[in-house]
């Protein structure tokens, strides 16, 4: 996890406040809100391991909010006066809240989220994928060239996306698997999910034929 956002942040970092209003990628937020709702994502992924017990409260109930309608709704935001680079310092702040916590939490203890319960090593997977996706959306929208480490976009493909086989690279393979981009033979996919119950050896792989798919939530 603190790998990641440190590779987010020294890939975002130093580029002018002008261009922040950029739309990221194929999102319809700009790439400060992008930020913003990735490090609202970091966070609350770590506050489900502050509980004592996590599977007793489907979310953590702080006041959610927009900056505009058609904006991320979340529960942080960045001080425009601090401007990129104090954004950049809060994510980095909240990853490493989220590292902090799942250390420290129980590997067996299971905590809530939209695609199903997920224990501490599924939650710093699904904190990779955000912060990973996420800054390669911001960095199309900075015109940035930038693209996941293959190391990392490797484990999480293994930890969340048992069900999508590695094509060319693993990179490329990630951004497939959350519908950023189009591979050969590998339409552009409208639809997915990662899968983060933990798995024993012998488990069938999830999202076989005729298994549904959902939407990725808030944007992701």
């Amino acid at each position: 996890m603190r790998e990641a956002v440190a590779r987010c942040v020294e890939a975002l970092a130093g580029v002018p406040a002008a261009r922040w209003d950029a739309r990221a990628g194929d999102l319809e937020w700009t790439c400060w809100e992008t930020l913003e709702h990735l490090a609202d994502d970091l966070l609350t992924y770590a506050l489900r391991f502050g509980l004592a017990h996590p599977m007793g409260v489907p979310r953590v109930p702080l006041r959610i909010s927009r900056d505009r309608p058609e904006g991320p709704a979340n529960v942080v935001f960045g001080d425009r006066a601090a401007g990129p680079e104090g954004l950049l310092t809060v994510v980095e702040a909240c990853g490493g809240l989220l590292a902090t916590a799942v250390d420290n939490a129980a590997p067996t203890v299971l905590a809530p989220h939209v695609f199903g319960a997920s224990d501490p090593e599924g939650f710093a997977a699904m904190g990779v994928v955000e912060t990973l996706v996420h800054t390669y959306d911001i960095t199309r929208g900075i015109q940035r060239a930038w693209e996941p480490p293959q190391d990392l976009s490797r484990r999480v493909l293994a930890r969340l996306f048992p069900d999508v086989p590695v094509t060319g690279d693993a990179s490329s393979t990630l951004l497939w698997a959350t519908g950023r981009v189009e591979m050969p033979g590998r339409p552009r996919r409208t639809d997915w999910r990662w899968y983060g119950a933990p798995r024993r050896p012998g488990d069938p792989l999830p999202g076989g034929a005729g298994s549904p798919r959902e939407s990725a939530p808030h944007g992701g």
